[in-house]
């Protein structure tokens, strides 16, 4: 797939008739930085271009289908899977500029906007009119709307509202083969033809490049209570968070962190005053409540009682609830500085986003626990309890052969044990490049058939990021 220089000359004048120079780029800077996402792969790209329209969009997507150059669509390239990088170089086309509002209906809880806005700046648009749009990856001051819907993110609040395919009507996108696909309705019910705003969801521009979406605005609650609550280990912590999930009212977040992220935050995060991580302590949850001020204190002490239980060998080691504004901010800081601490201990990790059945979460961790002690691994797992969704962190330097060997083993071995658990490979990252070739041990032959034939027809020739997400 890797194009000839007579494509990507015929390509860039073929460009250089409907962009003008600052839009487009062959500087070894620019396709250098558009060659890279969050992961650990980076290859450059040959043309990077910066559509500000979706015709413009089309234009591209026809011109390099005529020249048979590949496609990379991107965002701001915060994912962790590879989905950004242009394995082949070719042309990538960066949704920069794609940043407008171009419709926001609060009478309609809807508001439509271009693919590359970022998920920060349309928070701060909706709120003052009293929405918020549910999806809150740990990027998501950086991170862009069509992003987030490329591989169907989630983030903590979605154990109570769900992932983004969730809060999407519709949208308008250009196929691999140059066409424009308009999907969904603005309506919150609709059952007309098959459900293609769904199917682009997900797929992680192997199908097309969606350039614009109408979104489904939710109302921001009145007030949150958050409680912390440290335990002696996971299965103490899985017991709990099985208890929370029966309640009548559905916990808007319950994340988790275990040992080996705790031991790393007592060294790294001692003085946070918002931690008092107990000397035992294996295992700590997260556990957030919103909604009408009213009743929500009831609610509060509901969730107590079940993160507390009627065993005392499961009973939380510590427990504290924070009310007011700052103790929350408090304690979601120290949750989200995680991620960084791990960052600055390996800036090499190999992060994965593993998902099990809520019950077989303490089986996970136990079986990470071993794997990491046989192959001699530091592994540290938090997440998002109230729906089983792990990521599970390895932290090793891949620069190292013997390191990066023993994490390959040791990362089968965590696949393999995440679908005997009836769990699937990833929750919300994707799976770009890096997990493609895992993709056959969880989905069999005539599923796999029908994805094939799926991007045939939307990519005929393809061109369309290729050897991303499904294997060949």
């Amino acid at each position: 797939m890797t194009p000839s220089p007579t494509a990507l000359d015929a390509l860039w004048q073929t460009i250089a008739q409907q962009l003008p120079p600052e839009r487009r780029s062959r500087t070894l800077a620019t396709r250098w930085a558009y060659g890279m996402d969050n992961s650990r792969l980076h290859h450059a790209a040959d043309i990077v271009a910066f559509p500000q329209s979706h015709e413009e969009v089309e234009y591209l997507v026809r011109a390099a289908r005529d020249h048979k150059v590949p496609v990379t669509a991107r965002g701001r390239g915060t994912g962790t899977a590879g989905g950004s990088v242009p394995l082949f170089g070719g042309l990538v086309i960066a949704l920069d500029h794609m940043n407008q509002i171009l419709e926001f209906r609060p009478e309609d809880r809807l508001i439509r906007v271009q693919a590359g806005l970022l998920n920060g700046d349309l928070q701060a648009a909706i709120r003052p009119a009293g929405f918020f749009w549910p999806p809150d990856p740990t990027s998501q001051a950086i991170c862009t709307i069509g992003g987030n819907a490329g591989c169907n993110a989630g983030g903590p609040h979605a154990v109570k509202y769900g992932t983004t395919r969730d809060h999407i009507l519709g949208l308008k996108a250009v196929m691999g083969t140059g066409e424009t696909l308009r999907t969904g309705t603005q309506t919150t019910k609709g059952v007309v033809g098959y459900d293609l705003t769904r199917l682009m969801i997900g797929s992680e521009g192997t199908l097309g490049i969606i350039t614009e979406l109408t979104l489904k605005l939710t109302p921001c609650p009145e007030g949150t209570r958050l409680l912390r609550a440290y335990y002696r280990d996971m299965h103490a912590a899985a017991a709990a968070v099985s208890r929370l999930m029966r309640l009548p009212v559905t916990p808007s977040a319950i994340e988790f962190i275990d040992g080996g992220a705790l031991s790393l935050m007592r060294q790294h995060q001692e003085n946070d005053p918002a931690l008092q991580i107990p000397p035992t302590a294996g295992a700590l949850l997260l556990i957030e409540l919103d909604g009408a001020e009213v009743g929500l204190d009831a609610e509060l002490q509901s969730a107590q009682a079940a993160a507390e239980g009627d065993d005392s060998n499961f009973a939380p080691l510590d427990m504290r609830a924070a009310r007011h504004e700052a103790e929350i901010r408090a304690l979601w800081a120290a949750r989200k500085a995680l991620s960084p601490t791990l960052r600055h201990v390996a800036p090499k990790k190999i992060n994965e986003d593993v998902v099990v059945p809520v019950s077989r979460m303490p089986a996970l961790i136990a079986r990470i626990d071993e794997i990491a002690h046989r192959h001699r691994i530091a592994i540290v797992n938090f997440g998002h309890a109230g729906n089983g969704n792990i990521h599970v962190n390895l932290l090793v330097n891949p620069d190292q052969p013997d390191e990066l060997a023993a994490a390959e083993s040791a990362l089968s071995e965590v696949f393999e044990t995440v679908l005997a658990l009836d769990g699937t490979l990833s929750g919300e990252h994707g799976i770009g490049a890096v997990k493609r070739d895992y993709v056959r041990a969880e989905l069999d032959p005539i599923a796999l058939s029908i994805m094939h034939g799926i991007k045939s027809v939307f990519d005929p020739d393809g061109i369309m990021n290729p050897n991303k997400k499904i294997p060949d």
